[in-house]
């Protein structure tokens, strides 16, 4: 799929041009071909740190060399590189560096340095990704609901269900989806949710959600989680997609899709990931 691997070139290209710029997520998504959620997700798994972090550790190494080549102020520098004050500047500098600006600034200041991402997609065959390609029509989904930060989700989502469970959300919503829906290319809702019965009031505290009608390419998780699940999902975004010719992502949502309770023997554990997709 050249488009895919085009496209996150292209994406790290356009930061990489402007991180003296404002970027904004929807921005450099659109270099990648996919939706700011889908973008910050897949780069997640393949880099291993988030768009934002990635961002920040460019801007901090090229604000520290030019520190340390030319006679700018540090305010100034702090300014270039979209700092609100000196103050949130420095303290950003020092967790990074180990230093402070103006310490960067003496001669033989040891600083360091966060090269550029050099996208390399290997693809390597005898590796077998299990998957179907399903049509689904639209269905309402009812649970609880809470807005995460991208940068933070994987680990405040498994804090999430455990106080769904702990206080008693269990006995309301068992837990047959985690729904994952955009909210605004930084944040996202996530849903603890089952299926909606409208005969059935939807009690405070919960809400009723609409999944769109379409394609789902359906990834089947077993094993112990959430590592099964967590294996599957980097397969997908670092296997699947890059060789994947007849479909590509669409929409701004995804599903775990939790068939069969938790089971005694983790190893026994099923699970499945839909993500929606379209023809190429």
């Amino acid at each position: 799929m050249n488009g895919w691997a085009e496209g996150i070139t292209n994406a790290v290209q356009y930061i990489e041009d402007n991180l003296t710029e404002e970027l904004d997520i929807a921005d450099i998504a659109a270099r990648a071909y996919v939706s700011p959620f889908h973008f910050q997700r897949i780069f997640s798994v393949l880099c291993g740190f988030t768009v934002g972090e990635y961002i920040r550790c460019r801007r901090l190494t090229l604000a520290g060399e030019e520190l340390t080549m030319s006679c700018a102020r540090v305010i100034d520098i702090a300014v270039k590189y979209g700092y609100d004050s000196q103050d949130s500047f420095s303290r950003a500098f020092a967790r990074f560096h180990g230093i402070s600006p103006s310490a960067a600034k003496e001669k033989g200041a040891q600083l360091k340095a966060f090269a550029p991402l050099r996208i390399k997609l290997t693809l390597e065959g005898g590796n077998m990704t299990e998957y179907s390609i399903v049509e689904k029509s639209a269905f309402t989904v009812m649970g609880r609901s809470r807005r995460f930060n991208s940068e933070t989700s994987y680990q405040e989502i498994p804090k999430f269900w455990q106080e769904h469970f702990s206080d008693g959300g269990g006995e309301i919503v068992k837990g047959m989806y985690g729904v994952c829906l955009d909210g605004d290319g930084k944040e996202f809702d996530y849903l603890i949710a089952d299926n909606y019965l409208p005969w059935n009031e939807t009690p405070e505290g919960y809400e009723t959600r609409v999944i769109p009608a379409g394609t789902w390419a359906v990834f089947p998780c077993r094993g112990a989680m959430p590592k099964a699940l967590q294996d599957v999902n980097t397969k997908i975004w670092t296997e699947w997609l890059p060789n994947c010719r007849e479909y590509r992502l669409t929409g701004n949502y995804n599903l775990e899709v939790y068939l069969v309770p938790p089971q005694p023997d983790p190893d026994d554990n099923y699970c499945e990931i839909w993500v929606p997709v379209q023809k190429a």
